[in-house]
């Protein structure tokens, strides 16, 4: 089942298309990437998926119905890349303050603030102001405020913005835990490693249309380049590596990088080396990176434009 789906959404201000016909699909409980460039047109999309703002045309069908905001938007948290935490006001009011307008009543909202305070090891700031916080900190209590109400969407624009490696691993794992039971997760970064180790589907925006739709494993076969790392326990004689099988892009001592020409199979490269009685000792295919992909598409969509 979809949580949530995107219909020919359009959005325009006087005359630039910031959201031009862009259509996706997001699974329940999947960790669904949204990319794009700067200016490509995902806060416009994030702010239609909240209410924030109405499309001009196309419709928004959350939980299998058409998305009505007054409503909806109680079961949607929102961490936006710019916080808005108050600064003078205490950590703890605070996060009372917005469950509550989460529709959590005043016992419920307490319990889970005890609850997500104790959890990321933040119950000695309950008391102070949020200025007093490090930039980390508040990340976490940004965090902590958009999750409260256990929404069924939830969307993460650069949530790991101001964290160190030990903190930043604490809110993954939270956000893994929270997709396995059942919360659907949008997350929006420009960190494309976190992309790659986090999300299941991505969507790919530029220009206020989308230019890339799918999960992550499928898109890395489909932009493969047919390329292999080997390295090998003796160095082979320039005959030795004379084939019509695979050319070499590059050789550092006993390890190469190959391009497997066209015609030929994996086990072809194998097999030209057991022929010369020449140990393999590593043999994998190199898969692009989703930041490969994500320069390579935007970079085509650019020059299509001109």
């Amino acid at each position: 089942m979809n949580v949530l789906e995107l219909q020919h959404l359009k959005k325009h201000y006087a005359t630039h298309k910031a959201v031009d016909d862009i259509s996706f699909s997001i699974p329940k409980g999947s960790i669904f990437g949204l990319l794009g460039p700067n200016g490509a047109g995902k806060t416009t999309l994030l702010r239609m998926i909240t209410g924030i703002f109405y499309p001009d045309a196309g419709n928004i069908i959350f939980d299998g119905r058409r998305f009505d905001p007054q409503n909806d938007v109680q079961h949607i948290g929102y961490m936006p890349e710019e916080r808005g935490l108050y600064k003078k006001m205490k950590v703890g009011e605070q996060a009372l303050y917005l469950a509550q307008l989460k529709g959590l009543s005043r016992k419920d909202a307490q319990e889970k603030i005890d609850y997500w305070f104790n959890r990321l090891g933040i119950a000695s700031w309950v008391n102070k102001k949020v200025e007093e916080l490090s930039k980390g900190m508040q990340q976490k209590v940004q965090f902590i405020s958009t999750v409260m109400h256990h929404p069924k969407l939830l969307i993460l624009d650069e949530p790991f913005s101001g964290l160190d490696p030990i903190n930043s691993q604490l809110i993954q794992n939270e956000i893994f835990d929270m997709a396995r039971n059942g919360t659907t997760i949008i997350f929006s970064t420009h960190r494309m490693e976190q992309v790659e180790e986090i999300c299941d589907h991505i969507v790919l925006v530029n220009k206020g249309r989308k230019v890339l739709d799918g999960p992550v494993k499928q898109i890395k076969q489909d932009f493969k380049q047919h390329l292999f790392y080997i390295s090998l326990e003796q160095q082979p004689n320039p005959a030795q590596m004379a084939t019509h099988h695979f050319t070499i892009i590059q050789q550092h001592d006993k390890a190469y990088t190959l391009k497997l020409n066209e015609y030929s199979q994996t086990n072809d490269i194998l097999r030209h080396f057991i022929h010369h009685n020449i140990q393999v000792n590593v043999f994998r295919e190199i898969l692009p990176t989703i930041n490969e992909v994500f320069i390579t598409q935007v970079a085509q969509a650019a020059q299509a434009a001109v």
